[in-house]
């Protein structure tokens, strides 16, 4: 399989015309995810008309929280080519998956795994956070992802890693914001219909400051569950847990947060029930193997030994770093990206399918001011 990096697209102005140069540029890529997500729901047995009935009933409540991004998907659909539901599906593809999942009683998917870290500059060599992250999930995602550097007129800049026609997965903002995410699981998803996650980690990542960022995660209704962690530039860090009506925090142990694909949180695991360990039973390991390796650089960990921890691959293939692997419903599972991101410096780092190929690509944002170092201080 090739690997090639991920191809940078550069937006600004308003909403409209930002989703225009998005959709123009990455055309092919959006193509591609329209077409495999269609064909895979079409596996399953949900065609394309209850697919665009379901993308279509996400758009009112997205109309009332968001009407700019509404708007800078028409722009995306509109310079790809395609319709306005095939560009929600790109952005609630969790959502309808499982929604499909539910309706049809056939799983043809793999959870997003990943495995994540933040480490405070504390426990760093050069005084500043270190965020990352391994995206595990379709293979073929290698080929229809993207890095948008969105330059906005009211608010701090911000650089994201997506699927091409998202609007955010994990990212930085020139405020010194970053933000991951991870699959989790519990009982109370897909009882209601909430906002798709891109669109909350994309408001995240338009905060001006860390509080207000934190505010968008923590209290947005969602459909499922799912993990966020949040650092800022400044030296703070702040995972939530969050289940679809509530959110559970976890903060730094030891200078850092690691999280994969289960629930941490004595409080969460008090109130909900883990449904998610049967489709990622390596998450048990995957957390604990990451922290091991960092803390044995602790207080002098660099990008480089976030990088190597996130390479480990005991156990593989269901590894903290995945090959690509023919899952039984015929989709090829693997590690899509190793994501580094060092907001302080706007730094990030990103190898596509890392299994098999450990080149990275480095892709700059200007942070908006010099952020003081933990060795400063001391």
């Amino acid at each position: 399989m090739p690997v090639t990096p991920f191809p940078l697209i550069e937006v600004a102005g308003p909403p409209l015309r930002r989703g225009e140069i998005h959709g123009e540029a990455a055309r092919g890529r959006v193509a591609l995810s329209i077409q495999h997500y269609s064909e895979q729901m079409g596996r399953m047995g949900f065609g394309k008309d209850r697919i665009a009935e379901v993308c279509n009933g996400f758009l009112p409540a997205l109309r009332d929280w968001a009407p700019d991004l509404v708007e800078e998907m028409e722009g995306i659909a509109r310079g790809a080519g395609c319709s306005l539901d095939e560009v929600v599906l790109l952005n609630a593809r969790t959502e309808v998956l499982q929604i499909a999942h539910r309706e049809t009683g056939h799983r043809d998917d793999e959870p997003d795994g990943c495995t994540g870290a933040v480490i405070l500059p504390e426990g760093t060599a050069e005084g500043h956070v270190i965020h990352g992250q391994n995206w595990d999930w379709k293979a073929e995602c290698a080929d229809t992802s993207v890095v948008l550097h969105i330059r906005r007129e009211n608010g701090p800049d911000l650089l994201t890693f997506t699927e091409a026609g998202g609007l955010a997965r994990s990212g930085m903002n020139a405020a010194g914001i970053a933000i991951t995410a991870n699959y989790l699981e519990c009982e109370r998803d897909y009882r209601a219909v909430g906002i798709p996650l891109p669109l909350i980690r994309r408001r995240a990542l338009e905060a001006q400051h860390f509080a207000l960022a934190l505010k968008v995660v923590a209290t947005t209704p969602k459909s499922g569950s799912n993990n966020m962690m949040l650092s800022h530039a400044g030296g703070e860090a702040v995972n939530f847990e969050c289940a679809p009506d509530e959110a559970f925090t976890l903060f730094s142990d030891e200078d850092m947060i690691v999280h994969a694909n289960h629930w941490q949180s004595a409080v969460a695991l008090s109130k909900l029930r883990e449904t998610g360990l049967p489709s990622v039973p390596d998450s048990l390991y995957r957390d604990r193997r990451v922290r091991r390796r960092l803390m044995q650089a602790r207080g002098k960990v660099t990008a480089d030994d976030l990088k190597d921890a996130l390479f480990d691959d005991f156990a593989t293939p269901y590894a903290v770093c995945r090959p690509p692997l023919q899952k039984e419903g015929g989709n090829l599972s693997a590690t899509v990206a190793m994501i580094i991101m060092e907001p302080a410096l706007g730094r990030m780092q990103i190898a596509p399918l890392p299994a098999i190929n450990r080149h990275f690509t480095e892709y700059q944002l200007e942070p908006e001011c010099d952020f003081p170092t933990a060795r400063a201080a001391e």
